[in-house]
């Protein structure tokens, strides 16, 4: 995504990662990237510097603890694109995660937060191959649409976003890790076995190979 946005806009990019695992030359973006340890002590410390140097986007390599996803809300909030990663399995789940990290008494206003800034969440499971040649990504793509939204603001809701990412697949490109584990299956690209075994609910991609 970086190298995609280095290729297509004039912006000013600062990375803060740990390691440094690919180095971006200046394209068409000026790109400043910071390592843990040697340039920064820590991922918020980073960006609460990288805050002062007037960025347009902000890679944070991993958001670990509240201090840094309190501040990357902070420069979602003020205009800034942000990228980061969170070891989640999924959208619902790193939903959750962001906001399970603060106290239950701050979660309320932190859910409002993210309902508000957050643009989108990818994620990806790495399956193997029916062909034995290395791995193949299934991906699931969930925008933050306006019911989404609703959603994020209401956690008695939360388990709803799966079935609003399913069925927004031809209105806004999303799609759940089912929906994509199946078009690989079909596509013979990955074994039934390894399908099931990476599913959301192995009952359901089931189903809906019988449906499909």
């Amino acid at each position: 995504m970086l190298s995609h946005v280095n290729r297509t806009r004039q912006a000013k990019v600062v990375t803060i990662e740990d390691p440094i695992e690919f180095l971006h030359k200046d394209n068409r973006s000026v790109v400043v990237q910071r390592e843990l340890g040697s340039d920064t002590k820590s991922f918020a410390h980073a960006l609460r510097a990288a805050m002062r140097q007037d960025p347009d986007i902000i890679m944070v390599g991993e958001m670990r603890d509240m201090e840094t996803i309190d501040i990357a809300l902070k420069a979602a909030e003020t205009g800034h694109l942000v990228f980061s990663t969170v070891h989640t399995t999924d959208a619902v789940k790193t939903i959750s995660r962001l906001i399970g990290v603060f106290p239950p008494g701050e979660q309320a206003g932190v859910r409002m937060r993210l309902a508000e800034t957050l643009r989108g969440v990818i994620s990806q499971r790495l399956i193997s191959r029916k062909d034995g040649q290395g791995r193949i990504a299934a991906v699931e793509v969930m925008r933050n649409t306006a019911a989404i939204e609703e959603i994020i603001l209401d956690p008695s809701r939360t388990s709803e976003i799966r079935d609003l990412i399913a069925e927004g697949r031809s209105q806004y490109g999303m799609q759940t890790f089912d929906q994509h584990l199946t078009e690989l299956y079909r596509a013979d690209l990955i074994s039934v076995e390894a399908a099931k075994a990476a599913a959301t609910s192995p009952a359901d991609f089931e189903r809906n190979l019988e449906f499909q």
